[in-house]
């Protein structure tokens, strides 16, 4: 997953970019299964890897391309702002590592039973919504970044 992360904002091209973060989220999503969370586990599968890759796709063919020119001084930018990015990454993983290992963890202690999805995701299932509400926050903004590249002329 790291490695996919890594490749979705490091590379030069928008359309590979947006099949890592695809990766990712498939990823994710098998994480979410295997944690017992499959409510957030599908809801990630079909909204996070269908309809936030769709439209970051329909995204990047509406956009003009780039110069040869444009690609290389985005590219050192992109070096200079993200050159951090190792360290964050590194540090990130060593503090789920602690997360992980903690007493509570992310495992239900009992059986899902319930059939009232509202009862579950906002009873039992807290940490799920909270890490949907941080994919689709981080979609949001990708989107954001993305659109504030394109000047207000080309439209």
């Amino acid at each position: 997953m790291v490695i996919a992360a890594v490749w979705a904002v490091m590379d030069r091209s928008l359309l590979k970019s947006a099949v890592g973060l695809a990766i990712i989220s498939i990823i994710i999503t098998i994480f979410m299964f295997k944690f017992d969370s499959p409510l957030a586990a599908v809801f990630e599968l079909s909204v996070c890897t269908g309809l936030i890759t769709v439209i970051f796709l329909s995204t990047i063919a509406l956009t003009k391309p780039k110069t040869h020119q444009e690609i290389l001084a985005l590219s050192k930018d992109r070096l200079r702002r993200y050159g951090y990015l190792p360290i964050i990454v590194i540090l990130c993983g060593i503090a789920s590592l602690g997360l992980l290992s903690m007493p509570i963890g992310l495992k239900l202690l009992y059986r899902i039973n319930e059939a009232d999805v509202r009862n579950v995701l906002w009873n039992l299932r807290h940490l799920d919504l909270f890490g949907q509400i941080i994919v689709l926050l981080a979609g949001g903004f990708g989107a954001v970044i993305l659109f504030k590249e394109i000047q207000d002329n080309e439209w």
